[in-house]
Order: C-alpha cells, then sequence, then structure tokens
C-alpha cells in the first residue's frame, strides 16, 4: 500500500505506477478503469461532434438496442446519450401495448416514435419485440408471428428508402453470465426493479428464446438493415465498441481529428453472418 509520504510524493499518473512497480503493489484494475474512463471520455466528444452533423444535415438516425434481458442495453444507451443534446436526442423504451395499440398495425406505435429531421433515436427495445419475445412468453399468436417477420423486412426497407438510417445492435450475453448478473440485481436495492419474473422466465426458455433469435437473424438480416453482434459478457467493452461502430458509419465534421480510433473491435463488433454457425 501506499503510505502517507508516497502520496505527498506523487505528481502524476506515470509516478504513481512507476512507484506501484517498484513497491510491487498490484494496480492492473485501476489502471484499466481509467483508461476505459478516459476513451469512454474521448467517444462522448465525438458523439457530441456526430450529433451536431446529424442535426446540421438534418439526418434520421434510429440505433436499436436488443438482447437478452441483463446484456448491458440501458447501460450502454446512458453513455451513449450522457453528453447529448435532449433537444435533438431522444431515447425510447415503450410500456406494454395498451389495448387500443393492440389491435392497431404492429408497428403503429413505432412509427410514432421515429426520428424527425436531424435527431438521433435510442430505441431500448423495438418492434423486435414480436420477433423474440412476444413467441417466446407467447404474448403473440403463431399468426401474429408469421405475418410479422414477413412484414418487418418490407418496413425496414420502406425506412431504408425513405432516408431513415437504422443501425440495429443485438447485445450477445452467455447464459452464464445473465445469471450472474441477474444475482447482482436481486442483492442491489437499486437495481432490484430491473428484476421481473419474465427475466426468470428467459433463463428457464433460453433454448427457446435462442431458436427465435436464430430466426430473427435469418430473416430480418439485410443489406439494408444487417444485425450487429456485439458481445457484452464485459460491459465496458461493449459500451466502448458500440460507440466506436456507430461512429464509424457517418463522416462528420471533425472525425479526422479524434483523439482515439474510431473502428470497432472486430472481435467484439461483428455483422451477424461473421457469427452464424
Amino acid at each position: 500500500m501506499f503510505d502517507k509520504e508516497d502520496l505527498i510524493s506523487l505528481k502524476t499518473k506515470e509516478d504513481a505506477i512507476d512507484l506501484a512497480q517498484k513497491k510491487n503493489i498490484k494496480i492492473n484494475k485501476i489502471l484499466s478503469k481509467i483508461a476505459y474512463e478516459e476513451d469512454l471520455e474521448k467517444l462522448q466528444i465525438e458523439l457530441v461532434n456526430l450529433q451536431n452533423w446529424i442535426s446540421k444535415n438534418n439526418l434520421r438516425v434510429a440505433v436499436i438496442f436488443e438482447g437478452r434481458d441483463a446484456a448491458g442495453k440501458g447501460g450502454s444507451i446512458r453513455r451513449f446519450t450522457e453528453h447529448l443534446n435532449p433537444r435533438s436526442m431522444r431515447v425510447v423504451a415503450l410500456a406494454k401495448p395498451t389495448e387500443v395499440e393492440q389491435g392497431q398495425w404492429y408497428f403503429r406505435r413505432y412509427i410514432k416514435q421515429l426520428p424527425n429531421p436531424g435527431e438521433i433515436v435510442f430505441f431500448d427495445r423495438s418492434w423486435y419485440n414480436r420477433a423474440v419475445v412476444e413467441p417466446v412468453m407467447d404474448f403473440c399468436t403463431e399468426s401474429q408471428y408469421n405475418k410479422y417477420m414477413v412484414q418487418v423486412p418490407e418496413f425496414e426497407h420502406m425506412l431504408y428508402e425513405d432516408g431513415v438510417i437504422v443501425i440495429k445492435f443485438w447485445f450477445s450475453i452467455t447464459k452464464e453470465e445473465q445469471i450472474k448478473r441477474f444475482d447482482g440485481r436481486l442483492s442491489n436495492p437499486l437495481k432490484i426493479w430491473k428484476f421481473s419474473p419474465v427475466d426468470k422466465k428467459g433463463q428457464e426458455l433460453w433454448d427457446k428464446y435462442s431458436f427465435y433469435k436464430e430466426q430473427m437473424f435469418s430473416k430480418t438480416h439485410t443489406p439494408f438493415s444487417p444485425w450487429i453482434i456485439v458481445k457484452t459478457n464485459n460491459k465496458k467493452e461493449a459500451r466502448l465498441e458500440s460507440m466506436r461502430y456507430v461512429l464509424s458509419q457517418f463522416n462528420y465534421d471533425e472525425k479526422n481529428e479524434a483523439a482515439t480510433t474510431l473502428f470497432p473491435d472486430p472481435n467484439i463488433v461483428s455483422r451477424y453472418y461473421r457469427n452464424a454457425k
């Protein structure tokens, strides 16, 4: 451990690292956290630049976050939006459909949430609820599911033709990591609200969930609207690399002056077909 004299003598981070090595003090975790915070700040600065460029050029951008429960969707969205201007950014996390919405065309309530010119919208789950969660949990009929699976590529093609830029993330987590995060939520009074009976059911129906997930990928991964798979067992890596992916998709002003790389790690972020077995 550092003593009082050590701390007084330290002037820079490099001084602390050198002294820790001399005294055989393990600070790898601390250094990793510092590196993460520094990289996160640099990427958030770039996201602000990107938002300004999108606003100036009246682009419409929708970023969809899908994945199993506890995969890290909400935490990543918080880091994406932390410093963005709320006037031209929204987070959409829709509740269970109302009785009226259940009688409407399935996509209608999502269409109302699509980005306006100059706006970025982050979807914490999206119209893909019907592709996986609803059939797994029997929240829709087989007929409703089949009709949806036919319509969704056509729906996204219309968005593409109309100029809406849609980025679809699937946050991929292992079964073992998911149960660890569930246990963490149950033991944390600040996070216990995140856990629901549906989460527990998702663990029990893991294989059924996997089946519908693969069906979704095979039918909705298209050239105009591809699925981007993000490995999320390491939350911090997933946050940084998903940010890099979004930034890499646009030639915004000052991009060449970024203080960190904007190319995502292909071992963490890749298109669906590179992960298909």
